[in-house]
């Protein structure tokens, strides 16, 4: 049986009417990586992974609003904000520096992070992502909203969608139907009475992208080492929309795994985590890469 996984330090921040849960796992004496969340995540899904870590490392991970056990109220959220509660995260640990690793919508805070406090980072990794302005990543956005904007029925119809655009074909091979409808299930039932979190979380990427080129130079003055990681079958953010980043950051490096989707980590668990392990402990981009 699997030993079952408890935070060893946990709670709230409280910030107005809103409440921020975050969760520190590990003893404080080494160093620390924060899991940044995809858009439809929480905290305990990353919870599988963590002894791929915590061997090593210890572990924040938190909720943005709309999230898990986050506050989910049904007004405006901001990626900013979400960076900052990653610091006001950070002082309440005492903890001045940190590996990020942001996957997908984690990766705009990631994003953020770097630009507002790279001062407070060792190392940032960054997986299904963009930093430039690209009709079809709007257009793909814009049917995401239709759909948490419609029917129950319209959404469940979602989870068939977004399941068949966001995976490899090697991952999806491996599922039974009734894992992958699980899975759709599982979805479904988390958010069918709270679609406003999506749409909120969603809508915060306007003025991310709103802002890109009055931040722009904020993105190029990033002199943290970036590690861009993307799956070869990428459907949701394709490659040569991810690749652009590479041209921003200057110390950055594009590593690309073969056959897995939108979602690496899940779907290639075994190159994914060895990956992070290397680039942390090597603190640059220059390091040797685990062969897949």
């Amino acid at each position: 049986m699997a030993e079952e996984i408890i935070p060893r330090r946990s709670g709230h921040l409280e910030l107005g009417t809103q409440k921020i849960w975050w969760e520190y796992h590990g003893e404080g004496k080494r160093e620390t990586i924060c899991l940044l969340n995809g858009l439809a995540m929480h905290t305990r899904a990353w919870y599988s992974f963590l002894p791929r870590l915590t061997d090593a490392y210890d572990v924040i991970l938190y909720d943005y609003q709309g999230q898990g056990q986050s506050s989910k109220d049904d007004i405006p959220y901001f990626i900013p904000d979400f960076a900052r509660y990653l610091c006001l995260i950070m002082d309440e640990l005492s903890l001045s520096k940190i590996h990020l690793m942001g996957i997908s919508y984690g990766g705009f805070i990631g994003l953020d992070f770097a630009r507002l406090y790279q001062e407070r980072l060792h190392t940032l990794m960054l997986s299904g992502i963009l930093l430039s302005h690209e009709k079809l990543f709007s257009m793909y956005q814009d049917i995401s909203l239709r759909f948490y904007r419609g029917s129950e029925e319209s959404f469940e119809l979602y989870t068939h969608y977004m399941y068949e655009k966001i995976f490899g074909e090697a991952f999806v091979s491996k599922l039974t139907d009734e894992q992958l409808g699980a899975m759709r299930q599982r979805f479904f039932d988390r958010y069918i009475k709270h679609r406003h979190c999506l749409i909120r979380l969603t809508e915060a990427q306007n003025p991310f992208f709103g802002g890109l080129d009055e931040h722009m130079e904020g993105y190029r003055a990033i002199k943290t080492p970036t590690l861009m990681v993307a799956g070869s079958q990428d459907r949701a953010i394709p490659l040569w929309q991810q690749k652009k980043i590479c041209e921003i950051i200057p110390d950055s490096r594009w590593i690309e795994i073969e056959g897995a989707g939108h979602v690496v980590y899940l779907e290639r668990p075994d190159v994914f985590f060895p990956l992070m392990r290397a680039f942390m402990q090597a603190r640059s981009t220059v390091f040797e890469a685990p062969l897949a």
